[in-house]
């Protein structure tokens, strides 16, 4: 009969005398492999003076049911990737990584997984898109492992944003949550472990704040609850501490320091005082500009325009809002604006302006290019890192503050004056254009643009228009 990954108790490993052993149990051949490659992660892994003590106690918990919550750099998914490899290695297994998006899988999961599993461990890899050949560069679909036993163990690699029903189907003998899911993917992995006596496992800085994971998990008396801090982690120095606390505000330094679940309630913003407001003065020219701009028909077009100045603080100088508008009149505003402040016609719009909205079915990046402004979609839309960002910018932890605006900016103003918590611990959808444009903008790297090599950009544009590129 098939050992169950709960009473096999696998991720409860050491290393002794060259050779690797779980709950005792001599790997042979395994073992010596890893021995021969005491430069490997996976050897190294909590194995030199300094220790990470919440990850052996997690690792140590046979709990079927464990989840970590931990601030960034806490050393979470190190825990949940090594534990998926011991699995995957030490008997014969098959489970599932899941990430909020395949992007994000890559980045972070799918790369520690990568990082722990030794290469002679791996028979197979098949590829979601990518050359297996550098499956870091790629999506990988699944891994196929050799392990103690003989046989093979299969890692397999899910995406929230693929839905429920792309979760069905297969029996599970562990589940590896990287960030919070869904509740109904949730629920439905948790389904795939049941008729193998399997073990999910969560890793995860809840910045999604009191959802259902915090009524049903963290309050739950069924669940195994371990806790990160910055200050568990051996690896992590009070100066590299210090410069990330700068950049938090005190809501978002519990999340991310501590990883405690936050309360969202009342302001988004409370953080924003008169302290960050100024009267308008003259741009210095040598600071870069930026204009970002959240469209809109019946729901209202909210831009800014925002200057960086050499030291890494932000000044919003003007900002724009009008409803009901065609895209021909909003761009000759937004153009006239910029050659107000001699900017170059080159905006950061958000993603959706690709989609065929407004009743027509020509997108408005497209209806904005045509009428003479350079579009960059390519923006950071993430909603609650955003705000995070901004929080911190308007008043760290520390008291300091690198975001100010211009009191002639109005709209921008009421709209952070009023932006409120809604009951989903997101904001409501409400007044929040120019937030949005400024979002992007602070969240969205971007380079200088010299006066002749936008020139050149408009030429391309009108080239392109000539063509009929745009039709």
């Amino acid at each position: 009969m098939r050992k169950t990954i709960h009473q096999a108790k696998v991720s409860n490993f050491v290393l002794r005398s060259g050779k690797m052993k779980f709950n005792g149990e001599n790997l042979g051949e395994l073992g010596a492999i890893v021995a021969m490659r005491v430069g490997h992660p996976l050897y190294r892994y909590n194995k030199g003076k300094k220790k990470h003590k919440k990850q052996l106690k997690f690792h140590k918990d046979v709990s079927r049911s464990r989840w970590l919550f931990g601030g960034n750099r806490t050393g979470k998914t190190e825990c949940g990737a090594v534990e998926a490899v011991t699995r995957a290695v030490g008997s014969q297994t098959e489970g599932w990584v899941v990430s909020l998006s395949y992007t994000v899988g890559r980045d972070v999961a799918q790369s520690k997984i990568l990082k722990y599993l030794p290469k002679r461990f791996i028979k197979e890899i098949v590829m979601k898109s990518g050359n297996k050949e550098n499956p870091e560069y790629g999506v990988i679909d699944f891994i196929i492992v050799r392990n103690k036993l003989g046989t093979t163990s299969k890692i397999g690699f899910k995406s929230c944003d693929q839905g429920r029903e792309k979760f069905q189907g297969v029996s599970l003998d562990w589940v590896w949550f990287d960030e919070e899911p869904p509740e109904d993917i949730y629920q439905e992995c948790l389904l795939r472990t049941l008729d193998r006596g399997g073990s999910v496992w969560g890793t995860m800085t809840p910045l999604k704040g009191r959802s259902w994971l915090y009524d049903k998990i963290y309050l739950g008396n069924r669940h195994s609850i371990h806790q990160m801090s910055w200050d568990d982690n051996p690896y992590l120095g009070k100066r590299e501490k210090r410069k990330m606390e700068m950049n938090l505000s005190k809501e978002a330094l519990d999340q991310r320091k501590y990883g405690r679940f936050a309360l969202h309630s009342g302001l988004v913003f409370p953080e924003f005082g008169d302290e960050n407001l100024r009267e308008p003065f003259a741009i210095p020219k040598s600071w870069e500009r930026i204009l970002s701009i959240d469209p809109g028909y019946r729901n209202p077009t909210g831009a800014v325009w925002v200057a960086k100045d050499d030291g890494e603080n932000f000044w919003v100088f003007h900002d724009y809002c009008e409803s009901e508008k065609e895209i021909g009149p909003l761009a000759k505003d937004i153009k006239d604006i910029n050659a107000r402040y001699k900017m170059p016609n080159q905006v950061f719009m958000d993603t959706a302006s690709l989609q065929e909205t407004l009743g027509s079915p020509e997108p408005v990046a497209t209806k904005f290019m045509k009428h003479g402004l350079i579009v960059d979609t390519n923006v950071n839309k993430s909603l609650l890192d955003g705000i995070d960002k901004l929080k911190a910018m308007f008043k760290d932890c520390l008291g300091n503050r690198r975001l100010f605006i211009f009191r002639n900016c109005q709209s921008l103003i009421k709209e952070l004056k009023s932006y409120s918590w809604g009951d989903d611990n997101k904001p409501i959808k409400r007044g929040d254009h120019c937030i949005d444009a400024l979002r992007y903008a602070i969240m969205t790297p971007t380079r200088r643009i010299r006066t002749r090599e936008s020139n050149e950009f408009e030429k391309d544009i009108k080239r392109r228009l000539r063509g009929g590129i745009y039709d």
